[in-house]
């Protein structure tokens, strides 16, 4: 890339974040824009300005942002939230407390010596001369400056160190502090119990569960919900519920005619075919109640017939204390693994009712097959991402379409075409991919929404750092010197380590692109301001309709998380070979914090709460990070023939010593509760029976239905082990 084409990307890039700002600080300020720039607030009860000023500077929301303290953020957004922000925070000081020393130690070492004007593996393929002297590959071989740079590689490794041990030890106590509070959760005092063993003769599944429970844990156990198949009450529930937002639209329409039209108003009508496009019409609102009229009893009978007769090999088990469930949930209760399964529950919300009734060994089948698919994704993968880094780039378009090549030579297009086109391909193809791997993550089994969005993160991690951080500088290299290796091909493992500082300047305008444009996108919210205006005008009939439109979700730890892995894998990979890349990363992390952070008081609503239970995966990821760039430094001083090289190897070790020591040390109380946590007091004495229906799934409630209709799935256990 031409230094023209990289300010063009860096300066289009900043204008466009300015623009998005400007917008944002004049959309938000508007009274009918509020349900899209602080709906979090309103769903919360508070005034959409915070202190209730309207008139707002457009640069208010960073003071707020910056002022707003942990506490604010957990009030607004919840601990998975503020997890989120001790990870943005310690990458962030990663990266400041190593740009520190590494910019203004190793740019004038880099910038005084003449090995651009000597070697081949240069930033740019000498086009881009003024970064070329500021990187490691301006060094000449076996050059003694290189000591700068190895030393500069074991800094960034123990700043690493500190700061994720010390924010591990935060997390821990923030995740025990949210547990240990007075209010009263009712996962707490659940747990999921999964592969129950064939019911003996005699005995319904419901005593079976009971009479189990009841011996273990006689004074502490309460009750049990037998999980059951609902695939068909769900889907009458889900049609009923359909209808009945059908009803309601007709009649706000109803009701809307009589004030435009005449005043008995105009009744709507629709047809019953297909997609209400054929078929004979009738009057909605008559045509939606009597559908649910007719639903309503199916509904209730299905509910019967669910409970009685559909009853499946998993249950949850109430407790009326919170310890006794935190010490069943970690304790072996069966012989044999594969029964009497039992693990912590999870908020009503997050349960997937289908994945608790998948018998142990057909899970671990499961997962090992999800984990093969998986790993021949990431290598076909491997292949299209290469392709588009190869094919995106002019030189090799212009190779491939001669018929390009009069377009090209336009100075102004070819300009914005280097600068946007293989960081627009590279980001639109990753978009397609995280819907089907949290597909692929809850059809191994697990059992939570917030387990599978982990499990779904992970494995988009592993995407992206294989296939955007390998796959681009392997996939432009070996289309390049592809006849060269075809002639000798021992020279490849030096072509592609001398690589790395060739596609320096690439990420640089990926992480450019990223945060500018990215950010400025996310703090604006033109698209969903957009989609709702168009929506309320053309679609929307009844507040729900409305608020459907405008509800933001939450901060979607799924895509989000993976993507900052790769920028941090980037930003630490090239942090030695072309330290001017700090720079950017601290910007992306700095505005990432500080948008994401006005995101979390003002507008994301949180789908779950796990606790914290995300951070070790960030912690794994970011220590995995550490480690192939502390490999990419060994294969790249081996390519500088640097005689010391050897001193890099320790590095690799040291990290899984240390990964080894904080997962004995911090992880069991995040893969567990401790003990010592649950056992602080509550305010009030729990409710339990509102904690067990807290659980029932919607399809199967119902105010009509008496408890005795729902015994064999429902029970509950007196103090003297009848059963009610």
């Amino acid at each position: 890339m031409e230094f023209s084409s990289f300010l063009t990307s860096l300066g289009t890039s900043f204008v466009i974040f300015v623009i998005l700002m400007l917008l944002f600080a004049w959309l938000s300020a508007k009274p009918g824009n509020n349900v899209i720039y602080y709906p979090n607030r309103i769903l919360k009860g508070l005034d959409s300005f915070e202190g209730g000023s309207r008139i707002r500077n457009p640069c208010t929301w960073i003071k707020e942002a910056l002022s707003s303290s942990e506490h604010d953020v957990i009030a607004m957004s919840g601990i998975d939230t503020a997890v989120y922000f001790v990870f943005l925070s310690t990458v962030l000081g990663i990266l400041v407390l190593s740009g520190v020393i590494l910019l203004p130690a190793l740019l004038p070492v880099a910038a005084t010596d003449d090995g651009v004007k000597s070697v081949s593996h240069t930033t740019s393929n000498h086009t881009f001369n003024d970064l070329d002297k500021l990187s490691m590959g301006n060094i000449r071989d076996k050059s003694p400056r290189l000591w700068a740079f190895l030393i500069a590689t074991y800094w960034v490794s123990f700043v690493t160190y500190y700061l994720l041990w010390k924010a591990y030890k935060h997390v821990s106590w923030m995740r025990a502090d949210a547990l240990m509070s007075p209010e009263v959760k009712a996962e707490q005092f659940a747990v999921i119990v999964r592969d129950l063993p064939p019911v003996p003769e005699g005995q319904s599944r419901k005593e079976h569960i009971n009479s189990y429970f009841k011996a273990i844990y006689p004074e502490a156990y309460y009750r049990s919900m037998v999980v059951t198949n609902n695939k068909e009450v769900n889907k009458i529930w889900e049609e009923l519920e359909g209808f009945k937002k059908k009803l309601a639209r007709a009649e706000a329409i109803y009701a809307e005619s009589k004030t435009t039209g005449k005043p008995e108003g105009t009744r709507p009508t629709n047809k019953i075919g297909f997609l209400g496009l054929i078929g004979k019409k009738v009057d909605s609102i008559d045509y939606y109640s009597e559908k649910i009229n007719e639903l309503i009893p199916k509904l209730e009978s299905e509910q019967k017939v669910t409970l009685r007769e559909k009853q499946q090999d998993a249950a949850l088990v109430f407790f009326n204390n919170r310890v006794t469930a935190a010490s069943a949930s970690q304790s072996l209760h069966a012989q044999m693994v594969d029964t009497w399964t039992i693990c912590e529950a999870a908020e009503p919300r997050q349960l997937i009712w289908s994945n608790l009734t998948i018998k142990f060994f057909k899970r671990q089948l499961r997962q090992y097959a999800v984990y093969v698919i998986v790993a021949l994704m990431v290598l076909f993968y491997m292949i299209p991402i290469g392709i588009i880094s190869a094919f995106t780039t002019l030189a090799n378009l212009q190779k491939i379409l001669p018929f390009i090549k009069p377009i090209v030579k336009m100075k102004a297009i070819k300009t914005v075409l280097e600068a946007y086109l293989p960081q627009l391909a590279l980001i639109i193809f990753l978009a397609l991919l995280p819907k089907f791997l949290l597909f692929l993550s809850k059809l191994e089994g697990i059992p939570t929404e917030s387990h599978a969005v982990r499990a779904a993160s992970g494995k988009y991690y592993y995407f992206t750092v294989l296939n955007v951080f390998i796959g681009v500088t392997l996939g432009g290299t070996l289309f390049s010197n592809f006849k060269t290796i075809q002639k000798q091909p021992d020279t490849i493992v030096s072509i592609l380590a001398s690589s790395l500082p060739g596609n320096a300047t690439f990420f640089l305008t990926y992480v450019a692109l990223k945060f500018f444009v990215g950010y400025g996108l996310e703090l604006s919210r033109i698209v969903p301001l957009i989609i709702y205006h168009l929506k309320k005008k053309y679609l929307c009939k009844t507040e729900a309709e409305l608020k459907a439109a405008w509800f933001p979700g939450d901060l979607g730890y799924g895509t989000r998380v993976p993507g900052d892995m790769l920028i941090v894998t980037i930003v630490l990979c090239y942090s030695i070979i072309a330290p001017l890349i700090i720079p950017f990363g601290v910007i992306y992390f700095g505005l990432g914090w500080l948008i994401l952070r006005n995101q979390a008081l003002k507008v994301y609503v949180p789908s779950y709460e796990s606790y914290g239970k995300m951070w070790p995966h960030m912690f794994i990821r970011l220590l995995a990070s550490l480690i192939l760039y502390q490999v990419t430094m060994f294969g790249y001083f081996g390519v500088k023939r640097f005689y010391y090289t050897p001193l890099i190897v320790p590095l690799p070790i040291l990290s899984l010593i240390f990964g080894f020591v904080c997962s004995k040390k911090f992880y069991p109380s995040f893969h567990h509760t401790a003990l010592e946590v649950a056992s602080h007091d509550l305010k009030e004495v729990p409710n339990l029976e509102q904690i067990f229906r807290s659980f029932i799934p919607l399809s199967l409630r119902s105010e009509k239905i008496e408890e005795d209709q729902f015994e064999d799935a429902l029970s509950q256990v007196s103090k003297t082990g009848s059963s009610v």
